[in-house]
C-alpha cells in the first residue's frame, strides 16, 4: 500500500512504542482506527455519490483499460500517426470506389495487406493544389481562430 514491507512496519511499530510510550500508545491507536474509518466512510460516500450522479454506467466502465500504466507510448504514436495516414487516404479511395462511404479504417498491427488492384479499376483521381497568385491574401476562417 505504501510501499513498506513486514520488516519495515516492525520497526516502525517498535520506534512508535519507543517514542510514544506505552501509556500514551493506545490513544494514538484508537485515533489511528478513527482515521482509517473516517477515510473509509468518505471514500465509499465519493463512490456512492459518483454512482448516484453517473449512473448505473459507471459499473460498466473497464478501469483496468484505462489504467495509465498499461499505455505504450510507442504504440499510441504508432496508432496516430497511421490514424493520419488512413484519414489521407480514405477520402481517395472512397473518391476511386465511386462510393461516398468511407473506407473502413484499420488499426495498428490487425490491418490486413491492401487488396492488389485489377487492371480494370482506374487509377485515384491526381489532386490539384492551387496556389495563390502574387497579392493573393489566404483564406481566413474568424471562427477557427
Amino acid at each position: 500500500m505504501f510501499g513498506i514491507n513486514g520488516y519495515e512496519l516492525i520497526i516502525l511499530a517498535i520506534l512508535a512504542v519507543a517514542i510514544l510510550g506505552p501509556e500514551r500508545l493506545p490513544e494514538y491507536a484508537s485515533q489511528l482506527a478513527r482515521l482509517v474509518r473516517e477515510l473509509r466512510r468518505m471514500a465509499s460516500g465519493a463512490r456512492e455519490q459518483l454512482r448516484e450522479e453517473v449512473g448505473p454506467e459507471i459499473d460498466e466502465v473497464d478501469w483496468r483499460k484505462l489504467d495509465p500504466r498499461q499505455y505504450d507510448p510507442r504504440r499510441i504514436i504508432k496508432e496516430a500517426l497511421l490514424d493520419d495516414v488512413e484519414e489521407a487516404v480514405r477520402p481517395a479511395t472512397a473518391r476511386s470506389n465511386g462510393s461516398a462511404r468511407p473506407a473502413p479504417a484499420r488499426t495498428g498491427t490487425d490491418a490486413a495487406p491492401a487488396p492488389a488492384r485489377t487492371a480494370a479499376a482506374p487509377p485515384p483521381p491526381v489532386q490539384r493544389i492551387e496556389r495563390l497568385g502574387a497579392g493573393e491574401r489566404a483564406p481566413f476562417d474568424v471562427e477557427a481562430t
